[in-house]
């Protein structure tokens, strides 16, 4: 009876679909190109892009949120969450190692960013998915239609690879605990990376999931510089284990980003692009600005970030039982990690008040389909970029406003 039931709800649920249409707010394409426009070949993919929910579907949403909400867990318990959050991480990873989440391969096609902007790069991004399928035209939407990041030019200056030193400095500081680096700044002129005109810095690398996708397409680009940090230490060693980790090119190193009065292996103001994704959701509320605020300080100025996480309603927030609820929509998960779910002002708000300018956010709703188990589920993201100002003071301004006056 279970069974047919499930079915029949499958069914009605199938029903209501010619009502979801591709939003106008967005343009054709910005994350993927399979469109649902015939109901009857729901099971025919795994999942469907750009998908709008009915306002049934959105008010049983909200429901079921109010429902495993109505009970949240008392302040003294979380405590313990806050204070071993890192504990929590360090035995997920020793649990699962890096068989739990699949390699990130379509985060060029959402974050073209990720590249130097080379005219060398660019082709092979139109050439090369990191899927290995062929590109579809409608998967480089992104790069056409998104804000890119200025051209510098030392962006573009080619080299023929990497020092010795900077090998070396790669090296050495992999092999330092971060204590060490608390008694004081590090020389600017040495350090992993030194050496690079492009820089990337991922933010909570997990097992690599990231990391080596984006490592075996920086291949083409010697120039660029990979620097990725997890505060679960068993999760760094994954990533510093992998065959294809090389020091040469990446830097993987324990950091808490939560952590004000902790460095990084490197200066402020030199990267490029910060990946943040996935990973801010894992950090209590109270946090998160002072989390953006830091690595604010970390870009030059055009500099990306580049944001994806969980969104309002996403199905694992509706999966949680009453009894999980932290606080307004974040939960703790049965092994002691926890999730917050964001909404696109959320978002907004908090990029925007670190001092950065708003390029691209947008919701992301998909449909997951279990063609085995005929059961469809809404995924739904928050996706957005966001740049670093070029440093034009308010004082150069007026400088330049009383030259062109007096001309």
């Amino acid at each position: 009876m279970n069974g047919i039931w499930k079915n029949s709800m499958s069914c009605l649920r199938i029903g209501k679909m010619p009502q979801r249409c591709q939003s106008g707010c967005h343009p054709v394409a910005p994350l993927g190109s399979r469109i649902l426009t015939d109901p009857a070949k729901v099971f025919e993919h795994n999942m469907w892009d750009h998908m709008q929910w009915s306002k049934q579907e959105e008010a049983a949403a909200r429901k079921k949120v109010e429902e495993n909400s109505a009970v949240r867990i008392l302040l003294e318990e979380q405590v313990k969450y806050e204070s071993e959050a890192r504990k929590y991480w360090d035995t997920f990873y020793k649990i699962h190692k890096n068989k739990f989440f699949k390699d990130r391969n379509w985060l060029l096609r959402e974050f073209p960013e990720i590249l130097p902007v080379d005219q060398k790069n660019e082709e092979k991004a139109t050439e090369l998915s990191w899927d290995h399928a062929k590109t579809n035209p409608a998967n480089c939407f992104s790069r056409m239609h998104c804000h890119a990041m200025p051209e510098e030019k030392s962006h573009c200056k080619k080299s023929s690879g990497l020092s010795d030193s900077q090998s070396k400095a790669g090296s050495n500081f992999s092999n330092l605990d971060s204590e060490k680096h608390r008694k004081g700044p590090l020389k600017t002129e040495l350090f992993p990376g030194s050496n690079a005109t492009f820089r990337i810095l991922e933010v909570g690398c997990g097992a690599g999931n990231s990391v080596f996708p984006i490592l075996n397409t920086l291949q083409n680009a010697p120039e660029s510089f990979l620097y990725c940090c997890d505060f679960a230490s068993g999760a760094v060693e994954l990533v510093k284990s992998h065959a294809s980790y090389r020091a040469a090119q990446c830097c993987a190193f324990v950091h808490d980003v939560c952590d004000d009065g902790l460095p990084y292996p490197f200066p402020d103001g030199i990267l490029d692009v910060i990946l943040l994704v996935f990973v801010l959701s894992s950090i209590h509320p109270d946090r998160m600005q002072g989390v953006v605020n830091r690595l604010f300080k970390l870009l030059k100025p055009g500099g990306m970030l580049l944001f994806r996480d969980y969104g309002r309603y996403d199905k694992t927030q509706l999966r949680f039982k009453r009894g999980h609820c932290l606080s307004e929509n974040f939960y703790v998960r049965g092994d002691g990690t926890r999730a917050y779910f964001f909404s696109e002002g959320e978002v907004h708000n908090m990029f925007c008040k670190a001092g950065l300018d708003e390029k691209q956010n947008l919701v992301d709703r998909r449909l997951q389909v279990n063609r085995k188990k005929q059961v469809i589920m809404h995924r739904v993201w928050v996706q957005g970029k966001f740049q670093k100002p070029l440093q034009l003071t308010q004082k150069s301004s007026k400088l330049v406003f009383s030259l062109f006056s007096h001309s």
